[in-house]
């Protein structure tokens, strides 16, 4: 019986105490309570490097005097966790920076330091498009992989992808305004069953340079903008993104666009793309560019392929049409409850910037990989 009673008295020591008092102070630091194996660690080291240098191009849409304003990088870090993370508004994104000390390191606040309110966002995200913030972070990250040897700088791939627009296709009102007026409330109903809508006789008023466009055959159109991005096929890297309205020849316009952005090269280059690139205006300003078109045939078309055996026997296309489906993996990356979804802004200016700094995400992200991965030794 006493040894009993000793057992049970030993259990109860060992047995920790659930204390609910805080604590007044904390002496472990962010940066140590951050695991170094961490992989924001290395996202982070790059993202930081970017903004250094674009320290200029941030003080040039600031005025000189003022109150001072929320630094413009820690604005880009969260827009940065945003997307990483796929929080699905500002208002959330402020949240969770009031409690996850993650965040907090990423961002650069302390732990005592109070969050800005979630409006900053749309204050400052003019100021940001002015200053080109996205694509300069894209241009560094492919420098950055550029300088590691991780780009072949003479094979790519281009594609397309839809990206909804925030505006609804009930929001379309006539162009010419013989329309009824729209109903009470801020959802009315709206019953446009056999009248046609096209982008020639209606437009959105919340969105009016989103255009009707659909994914395929037998699927809804809807609003949407066009996403096209250039990948370098050495280690399926972006290195290029544009953003158009989503008109039926916007894809071979863009395609040209991102090809004359690359910087000059004496040898030929190769692009890969999907059969709806296999038109002869396309091809001929691929070549005209010294750029070989290594597009799928369309045989269907009309007038048959564009292209003939003299490009298509080589071994070389072939794998280009091998390597090119890798560009759907950024796609899906950026639709896997990221913007490229839908977005939740308007207009061209405002939907090209969130589509260019998700891509340029996606390059840190792979770069901050790549990096990470330990050099192959030679058997």
């Amino acid at each position: 019986m006493q040894s009993k009673a000793l057992g049970l008295r030993e259990a109860k020591q060992m047995r920790g105490t659930d204390v609910q008092q805080n604590g007044l102070f904390s002496y472990v630091s962010l940066e140590e309570r951050i695991p170094a194996e961490h992989p924001l660690r290395g996202v982070r080291a790059l993202l930081d490097e970017a903004l250094a240098s674009m320290s200029r191009d941030f003080a040039r849409v600031y005025a000189e005097g003022g109150r001072a304003s929320i630094p413009p990088e820690r604005l880009v870090r969260a827009l940065t966790l945003q997307i990483l993370y796929s929080i699905r508004s500002e208002r959330l994104l402020c949240e969770q920076l009031e409690y996850n000390l993650l965040f907090r390191w990423f961002v650069g606040l302390s732990i005592d330091e109070p969050v800005w309110d979630h409006s900053t966002f749309t204050k400052n995200r003019e100021r940001l498009i002015e200053a080109k913030v996205a694509r300069k972070l894209l241009r560094r990250v492919v420098r950055n992989a550029n300088a590691a040897k991780l780009l072949s700088n003479e094979h790519f791939s281009v594609d397309g992808t839809l990206i909804e627009s925030w505006a609804a296709v009930k929001s379309m009102r006539r162009r010419d305004g013989m329309d009824e007026p729209p109903g009470p409330g801020r959802n009315p109903m709206v019953d446009f069953h056999g009248e046609r809508r096209t982008n020639e006789t209606h437009v959105s008023p919340s969105d009016p340079e989103a255009l009707l466009a659909r994914k395929g055959k037998g699927q809804a159109a809807k609003l949407n903008y066009m996403g096209h991005v250039l990948m370098d096929h050495r280690h399926g890297f972006p290195v290029d993104v544009e953003v158009t309205t989503a008109t039926g020849y916007a894809e071979r316009e863009a395609a040209l666009t991102m090809l004359d952005r690359l910087p000059p090269r004496a040898g030929r280059r190769t692009v890969a793309a999907d059969k709806a690139y296999d038109l002869a205006d396309f091809v001929r300003g691929c070549r005209e560019r010294g750029v070989t078109p290594h597009i799928a045939c369309n045989h269907n078309r009309s007038g048959g392929s564009s292209l003939d055996a003299r490009t298509t026997r080589h071994p070389g296309y072939r794998l280009s049409q091998r390597i090119r489906k890798r560009i759907e993996e950024g796609f899906g990356w950026g639709k896997d409850g990221r913007p490229l979804r839908k977005m939740k802004v308007t207009g061209k200016a405002q939907v090209g910037f969130i589509a260019t700094l998700t891509v340029g995400c996606y390059a840190l992200v792979r770069l901050a990989n790549l990096l990470a991965e330990p050099p192959l030794v030679p058997a």
